[in-house]
């Protein structure tokens, strides 16, 4: 706060130097760290007795309910339900229709519903204006990516590139979509595309994403998929799958060889593996795989969320 007055105050005496730059500050609703020390529970360390652990397994349970909004943790399920919904079309009328005086609301918010639908998801532009022409609206390629752009802008919706050293690569390949907040994506969504293994995954991108302003998806030289790629600017880069449970012994293959395979490509001698309970490590060819319940991984994940984002040329 004394460095943001400091800077208004030299912007004010109209220093040749300070006019127009700022220090910008990322805020996504709170982590499960932050819901944590809003419910009064203390995760410091990781050594945590019986009691302690079980308080914190309850409390993620409640967060997978509430998500992150904190005006909405403590209300009962209908109003929070309402609140989302709240947010969601304040973000989309100011953000994309009246910021930008758009002609076209109505295939605005077709698109905003699809991509709340199809979380956790691959899309591309093209697929997308199909979509819409689908449903009677007319918008060109070049107008949707422009809609992605304004949702990113407004922090309601992520995109998740390819990780590749190739840009024409990046390019062509579809991008993976994210909500910023689990809860507000099911609040929103219809209810008949997203589900609960996707809101996992959407849960495990708002961490990384909160830690690294760069989060992609890879893809095996045998095109298997791993969920994400992140380098947080504090530490090594982070590779992370995600499934809901790995009790089918053909999904707990397919998951810990994709993984296993991207660790060797990427030289990486440690990954993650995230569930919803399950909790042990595997030795993989490279190095060795660390299987985690989501509330676990969550509190390692989580880093300084009041840290300063890199300055910017932007009053």
């Amino acid at each position: 706060l004394f460095v943001m007055r400091m800077l208004e105050h030299l912007q004010n005496r109209g220093g040749p130097y300070m006019r127009g730059r700022s220090l910008a500050w990322e805020i996504f609703p709170f982590s499960f760290r932050e819901f944590l020390d809003h419910r009064g529970i203390d995760a410091a360390g990781d050594a945590w007795s019986s009691g302690r652990q079980a308080a914190i397994r309850h409390a993620f349970d409640a967060y997978w309910e509430t998500g992150g909004f904190p005006e909405a943790l403590d209300c009962p399920r209908a109003l929070r339900v309402r609140l989302h919904q709240e947010y969601f079309h304040a973000i989309l009328h100011r953000d994309l229709i009246e910021r930008y005086g758009d002609p076209r609301p109505a295939a605005a918010l077709a698109l905003a519903r699809r991509l709340i639908d199809n979380a956790a998801s691959m899309h591309t532009a093209n697929r997308l204006a199909g979509y819409l022409k689908s449903l009677g609206h007319r918008v060109p390629k070049a107008a949707v990516a422009g809609y992605l752009e304004r949702l990113e802008d407004a922090y309601a919706l992520f995109s998740a590139r390819l990780f590749d050293a190739s840009h024409a690569r990046v390019n062509v390949n579809p991008k993976k979509i994210y909500c910023v907040d689990h809860a507000l994506a099911r609040s929103v969504g219809s209810g008949i595309l997203v589900n609960s293994g996707h809101l996992l995954e959407n849960l495990v991108f708002g961490a990384l994403r909160r830690r690294a302003p760069d989060v992609r998806y890879y893809r095996t030289a045998s095109r298997r998929e791993v969920d994400f790629v992140a380098r947080p600017p504090d530490g090594p880069r982070l590779l992370v799958q995600v499934c809901e449970t790995l009790a089918d012994p053909a999904t707990r293959a397919r998951e810990v060889g994709a993984l296993a395979e991207a660790m060797a490509e990427l030289e990486l001698r440690e990954s993650f593996l995230v569930t919803r309970h399950e909790q042990e490590e595997l030795e993989a060819g490279p190095g060795r795989i660390q299987v985690l319940p989501a509330w676990r991984f969550l509190l390692g994940a989580d880093g300084e969320a009041d840290a300063p984002a890199q300055a910017t040329g932007r009053s």
